[in-house]
């Protein structure tokens, strides 16, 4: 009886602390006096700004960051927090309604109840917090550009470092991935992601022919693989005084260990990794002590200086369809063999799905980028040819006739040159 008494004893108090507990985060309210609703008009700002964009900047300012209103095309404004001091220019670190702009006149509001949301001029929301009642009484842009929402004990009821697009900045965790922007004038995601994978993180390529993405370059296959489960990686920067550097830029990973990805001459803790519009991974670090030219690359994934990778891993690199060797675009590969690469170049168009409408021509000494980070399937050279023939989206296959090993490519893209004769590829052609 004792027992059972102090179980329903034991309940009902607990059930008393919830309701506590609710009742003082929903009580819980931002104050009037720091409360705020910017609206998306008036003159555009005079300054050269990434992918020359128009712009309009708002109060809510923590040098070097800024919060404002960009757009690249005419009257589809994106909310993006900027790096970079008025004479020089600016960077886009973080954006909150990517693929879904808004208009002249669109409203950023912070109202009582917790909630930052941004709608267009008619109402519409285009993108919010979700943090209604849920005990936020501030907000903050803080010192290394997060922008947060707290409650009364300063805890973080919402933070951008949580959702990051494709830029990490110092003291920020990637525990998903980074999406690539479309291009410099349309400010959607792109095909190229950073993933975070339990034995490291990966890059991956999504174009319009793909059914999945296609990897491009393993940290695991790169170097080796983590100790452990990997669940996140930190950007960050640290003092270094050997060699005349004044910084470290590293990124840490959450199994332990790090891998350094920059030593600025200047103050690092001004650092970025940008997944970039061509699918490279950069990090960039910027001097306030100057009008001009104050962002400095000093790392890349992919870079002809890079131990890392070359940059003929780019899917990109060389367009639509090419050959690449030592970093650079040699040939446009042709039925009538290799002839020079241009812009221009690109795969033969294939039109028909019958076996009888088209076939195949040979290319040697090539590798698609899928071939150094997959390990493709281990079949028969006619086999593999057969895999592309019977896939509509197939337009080629390559192989490795010494490994017997076959990779069916839904995308070309760019092929690296490679010394050893045993590296094939075929591509499809119409008859």
């Amino acid at each position: 009886m004792s027992c059972s008494f102090n179980k329903l004893l034991m309940s009902s108090l607990f059930s008393l602390f919830i309701l506590s507990l609710t009742l003082s985060i929903a009580q819980a309210q931002v104050p009037e006096n720091a409360t705020f609703k910017f609206v998306n008009e008036g003159e555009l700002g005079p300054y050269i700004v990434e992918y020359d964009g128009s712009y309009r900047m708002l109060s809510v300012f923590n040098s070097p960051f800024q919060l404002a209103f960009y757009n690249t095309t005419p009257n589809a404004f994106t909310l993006a927090l900027r790096m970079g001091l008025r004479r020089s220019e600016f960077r886009w670190v973080w954006e909150a309604n990517r693929g879904n702009p808004v208009g002249e006149n669109a409203t950023l509001t912070f109202g009582t109840d917790g909630n930052l949301v941004l709608a267009d001029a008619d109402g519409r929301v285009a993108w919010q917090t979700n943090t209604a009642n849920k005990g936020v009484v501030g907000f903050q842009l803080l010192p290394n550009g997060n922008i947060v929402l707290h409650d009364s004990k300063g805890n973080f009821i919402w933070q951008s470092f949580d959702y990051p697009t494709d830029t990490l900045l110092v003291g920020q965790t990637l525990r998903n991935k980074l999406v690539s922007r479309l291009s410099a004038e349309r400010n959607k995601d792109g095909p190229y992601s950073f993933v975070i994978e339990p034995k490291g993180f990966s890059l991956y390529y999504q174009g319009k022919n793909s059914n999945k993405p296609l990897k491009y370059f393993s940290l695991a296959e790169r170097f080796s693989p983590v100790q452990g489960t990997l669940k996140n990686v930190t950007l960050q920067a640290s003092p270094e005084t050997d060699e005349g550097y004044a910084y470290d830029v590293k990124l840490e990973l959450s199994t332990g260990g790090s891998y350094y990805v920059g030593r600025p001459k200047y103050n690092g803790t001004s650092s970025l990794l940008r997944l970039g519009i061509d699918g490279n991974v950069k990090v960039y670090t910027y001097n306030d002590k100057v009008d001009t030219q104050a962002w400095e690359v000093v790392f890349s994934i992919f870079d002809r200086e890079s131990f890392w990778e070359t940059e003929c891993q780019l899917p990109s690199r060389c367009g639509n369809f090419g050959v690449c060797e030592d970093n650079q675009c040699v040939a446009c590969p042709s039925e009538k063999g290799l002839l020079g690469w241009s812009k221009n170049c690109a795969p033969p168009k294939i039109t028909s799905c019958r076996p009888s409408d088209f076939h195949y021509y040979k290319i040697d000494g090539v590798d698609h980028f899928l071939s150094k980070y997959t390990s493709g399937s281990s079949v028969k050279e006619t086999d593999c040819e057969k895999k592309c023939t019977s896939d509509c989206k197939c337009l080629g296959y390559f192989y490795n006739t010494e490994t017997s090993r076959c990779w069916v490519a839904n995308e070309l893209k760019t092929l690296t040159k490679v010394a050893n004769s045993t590296h094939v590829g075929y591509i499809k052609t119409p008859n």
